[in-house]
C-alpha cells in the first residue's frame, strides 16, 4: 500500500513527505526534497524520546508552507498527551523546518528530540528505475552543522543543514536534550539548503542570487498578485468553484525559474517527476490557461524558441526546427546517461509550438513577439515537412533513433504500449497517430493566418493553406475506418490503420481536420459507454483487447485529455456534448479536494460509485490543473474576435449560474456570464 503524502513546493524545489511531515527513502512514490531532478533529502524522520509520532492535524495554509500538529504514540491507543509537536514547515529554494515542543503538565519535563537526516542524492531517473550510483557521498559536521556531499567527476551537489538550538550532531542526524519546565514550549529552527555546485553559482553570481532572492513574504506578496490577476469566478456549484481557486494555487506553485532566466517562471508537467520544462506539457498548459494566466506564454514561447533543434543528433533526437520534449539538471542527464540536455523525442511539440503562437496572439493581440519569433515558426512549420514526414506519404510520424533510452512513443500516450491495434498487437515505426495530423492540420491553418496578418507573406499563406487542405482530404480518405465509423488511431508503418478505438479522436475535433459529415459518430463513440466511464472518456475503449482501466495510457481517465476532448466537440458544435464531459470531470474532482490528479482509473461509474485514484499519478499535475480552466472556457463558449470576447455559454445540469469576471485579452478587461434557468441565452458580444 502507498503511504499517503503531502508536498510543498517552490517551482523547481519541493519536498514531498508522509502526513506525519517525515520523509524516508521510497522507489514506489518517491519522498524527500528535491531540486533540479536531484533528491537533496531523502530521510527526514523525528521522534521524542524515541517514540515516533502521530498526526492529530495538518494546515496546509500555502503551497509553500504547512503545519503539522502532533502528539507521540499511535493514535490507536491514544490518551491525553502530556507533550505536543508542532512542525511547521516552509519552502522557499531552500527548506526550512520550525519545531515547537509544548509541555502541557504540572512538572517539568525532560526530552530527547531526533530528527534523523540523511541525503542519497538520487536522480529522479534513479529513483524510478532502482539504479545504483556511481559517485560517492561523503558527510562532515563542523560547529554544529551537517553537510552531505555527493561527487562523481565534476558533478558535486551538497545538502547542508543546521539548527539554530544547540544540537548533537552525528553522521545520521541531529539531537536535543530538552528541559521544559510545566505549560512551557522550546523551539528550534532547522534550515537545509541544497548547494548545486558551488562553482555555478561562484561563475553565475548574478544569476544565482536571482534564483535565491526570494522569501516567504515575497513568495506570499507573489501569490496574492497571481491570484488577484486571475478572473474571479462565481458560480452555484461547489466542485467547480473549488477545482477552478485549486487549479489557480496549483499553477502559481508549479512555475519553474530556470537557472539561465530565474525571472521569467515557466509552467512545469507535474509532481514528482516532471517538475522541468516540457514542450508538449508546457504548451497545452499555456492552451489551457491562456484566458486566465496568459503572461505564463511568453516565456514559454521564447524559450522553446531559444532551443530548437537546429542538428542532427541521434542520441537526443534532436532536428532542425524541432521543439523540444524535456530538459534535465540532473546526473543522468549529466554524464548523457539520459538525452534530457535537451532532449527532442516528440513528433507533436512541434506544430503546437505554431498553435500557441497564434491562439496567444489572438487573446493578447502581442504582434511584437509574434513577429520576433517568425523564424522559429517557420522553421517548426519545415520541420513537418523535412523531417516530420519519415515515410513521404505526407503524414506526421515517429520512430525513435535513440534505441537505448529514448521513447517508444512520442505522441502525448507516451508509453510503449499506448499505441495498439484492436487485438493488442503493437505496430512496428514509424507510427503516424491520427492526433498528430490534426496538430499539422491546424499548425498550417495558423500558419497561414499568421503568415497574412502579420508577416506579409500572402503566397506563403497560400502554399501553406493548400498543404492544409490536402492533408485533411487524404486524412479522411486514410484514416477513416468505414465499418467501425470512426478514425484510426495511428497508421502503421506500411500505412495500414492501426484500428484500436481511442480518445485521441476529440483532440482530431480540436484541430478542425475531421469532415463535419463525421463528427457526429466521432462524438457517439466518444460517449458511448465503451469509452465514457461517467467520470470522463476513457484513454481507450473497454472493447479493445489492451484496456486496463488502471493502466497509464490504455483505460485511465485523463483530466487533461477530457479537457481537450470537450474543447474538440465544443469546436465541431456538440455544445451539449462538451458541457456533458466537463461536468464529469468536475464532479470527480470533488473526491480529490478539488486538485485532478494526472488520471484516475476508467472503471465505470456504476461499478464504484467514485473515481478510483491512479497509484503513481503526479498530484498536482499542470495539465490536469489547467484542466478546470479550459473547461470553463468550453462551458461558456469563450472566443476572441479582434478587439472583443464572444460568448455562447451551455451549462450543464450541475450548473444555474456562472460569472467570470475580468477576463484579460487585447479588449482589456471583460466578464462572461452564464444561465441555465429561462431559455438558452443567445450568443454576446463583449467589449
Amino acid at each position: 500500500m502507498i503511504e499517503k503524502t503531502v508536498s510543498l513546493l517552490d517551482g523547481n524545489t519541493f519536498i514531498v513527505t508522509n502526513d506525519q511531515g517525515d520523509v524516508s527513502p521510497s522507489q514506489v512514490y518517491p519522498t524527500g526534497l528535491f531540486s533540479f531532478d536531484t533528491r537533496f533529502l531523502s530521510t527526514w524522520r523525528l521522534s521524542l524520546n524515541g517514540e515516533r509520532l502521530s498526526v492529530l492535524s495538518r494546515d496546509d495554509l500555502r503551497y509553500f508552507e504547512r503545519h503539522f500538529f502532533l502528539v507521540p504514540g499511535e493514535p490507536t491507543h491514544y490518551v491525553d498527551a502530556k507533550v505536543s509537536v508542532i512542525r511547521e514547515q516552509s519552502i522557499c529554494q531552500d527548506f526550512s523546518e520550525r519545531l515547537t515542543v509544548l509541555n502541557h503538565d504540572l512538572e517539568p519535563e525532560h526530552f530527547t528530540l531526533r530528527v534523523e537526516m540523511g541525503a542519497d542524492f538520487a536522480d529522479l531517473f534513479e529513483i524510478k528505475d532502482v539504479r545504483e550510483k556511481v559517485g560517492t557521498t561523503s558527510v562532515h559536521r563542523e560547529n554544529g552543522v551537517l553537510r552531505f556531499r555527493y561527487e562523481r567527476g565534476g558533478f558535486r551537489r551538497d545538502t547542508i543543514i543546521s539548527s539554530t538550538a544547540e544540537a548533537e550532531v552525528d553522521d545520521a542526524g541531529m539531537t536535543f536534550d530538552i528541559h521544559l519546565e510545566p505549560r512551557s514550549s522550546w523551539h528550534t529552527e532547522l534550515h537545509v539548503q541544497p548547494v548545486i555546485q558551488e562553482s555555478l553559482a561562484e561563475n553565475n553570481k548574478t544569476i544565482w542570487a536571482a534564483y535565491r532572492s526570494r522569501s516567504r513574504p515575497k513568495l506570499r506578496q507573489d501569490l496574492e498578485r497571481w491570484l488577484k490577476r486571475a478572473p474571479t469566478l462565481i458560480c452555484d456549484y461547489e466542485p467547480l468553484q473549488t477545482a477552478y481557486e485549486r487549479s489557480l494555487i496549483d499553477l502559481a506553485a508549479m512555475r519553474y525559474a530556470s537557472l539561465t532566466n530565474p525571472s521569467a517562471p515557466l509552467p512545469t508537467a507535474g509532481l514528482p517527476w516532471f517538475m522541468t520544462i516540457f514542450g508538449r506539457d508546457s504548451i497545452f498548459i499555456c492552451l489551457q490557461a491562456l484566458p486566465f494566466a496568459p503572461q505564463l506564454t511568453p516565456p514559454v514561447l521564447r524559450l522553446l524558441a531559444l532551443l530548437q533543434g537546429v542538428t542532427l543528433d541521434d542520441f537526443e533526437e534532436e532536428e532542425p526546427g524541432k521543439i523540444l520534449h524535456e530538459f534535465r539538471y540532473g546526473e543522468s542527464a549529466a554524464f548523457e546517461e539520459q538525452p534530457h540536455t535537451p532532449y527532442y523525442g516528440s513528433a507533436d511539440s512541434t506544430p503546437l509550438f505554431v498553435i500557441l503562437l497564434d491562439e496567444y496572439v489572438r487573446w493578447t493581440g502581442d504582434a511584437t513577439l509574434i513577429r520576433r519569433l517568425e523564424p522559429n515558426a517557420r522553421k517548426a512549420l519545415a520541420w513537418i515537412d523535412e523531417y516530420g514526414d519519415l515515410l513521404g506519404n505526407g503524414y506526421l510520424s515517429y520512430f525513435r533513433r535513440n534505441t537505448v533510452n529514448g521513447l517508444e512513443n512520442q505522441c502525448w500516450k507516451d508509453s510503449w504500449d499506448s499505441i495498439s491495434y484492436h487485438d493488442g498487437r503493437l505496430p512496428r515505426p514509424p507510427r503516424a497517430p491520427c492526433e498528430l495530423q490534426g496538430y499539422a492540420y491546424d499548425a498550417r491553418i495558423r500558419g497561414a493566418r499568421l503568415a497574412r496578418e502579420f508577416w506579409n507573406d500572402p503566397a506563403y499563406a497560400d502554399r501553406l493553406e493548400q498543404q492544409a487542405a490536402e492533408l485533411k482530404r487524404r486524412f479522411n480518405q486514410d484514416f477513416w475506418l468505414p465499418d467501425q465509423e470512426y478514425f484510426a488511431l495511428a497508421l502503421d508503418a506500411d500505412g495500414e490503420p492501426v484500428d484500436a478505438l481511442a480518445s485521441n479522436m476529440g483532440h482530431l475535433l480540436w484541430s478542425g481536420i475531421v469532415e463535419p459529415s463525421r463528427a457526429k459518430k466521432v462524438v457517439q463513440h466518444l460517449l458511448s459507454p465503451r469509452m465514457f466511464s461517467g467520470w470522463g472518456v476513457r484513454t481507450l475503449a473497454d472493447t479493445e483487447a489492451r484496456y486496463n482501466p488502471v493502466g497509464y495510457h490504455v483505460g485511465t481517465v485523463w483530466p487533461f485529455d477530457n479537457s481537450v476532448i470537450a474543447w474538440g466537440l465544443r469546436r465541431s458544435g456538440f455544445r451539449e456534448e462538451a458541457a456533458r464531459v466537463a461536468e464529469a470531470v468536475i464532479q470527480a474532482s470533488a473526491y480529490f479536494h478539488g486538485r485532478l490528479p494526472e488520471a484516475f482509473a476508467g472503471y465505470d461509474r456504476a461499478l464504484t460509485n467514485f473515481p478510483v485514484e491512479y497509484p503513481t499519478a503526479c498530484s498536482p499535475q499542470g495539465w490536469s490543473a489547467g484542466a478546470p480552466l479550459l473547461f470553463l472556457r468550453t462551458m461558456l463558449g469563450l472566443e476572441p474576435h479582434e478587439s472583443h470576447l464572444a460568448t455562447d455559454p451551455v451549462l450543464p445540469p450541475s450548473v444555474n449560474r456562472i460569472e467570470l469576471l475580468d477576463i484579460p485579452g487585447r479588449w482589456g478587461h471583460t466578464n462572461a456570464f452564464g444561465l441555465r434557468s429561462g431559455p438558452h441565452p443567445r450568443q454576446r458580444l463583449l467589449r
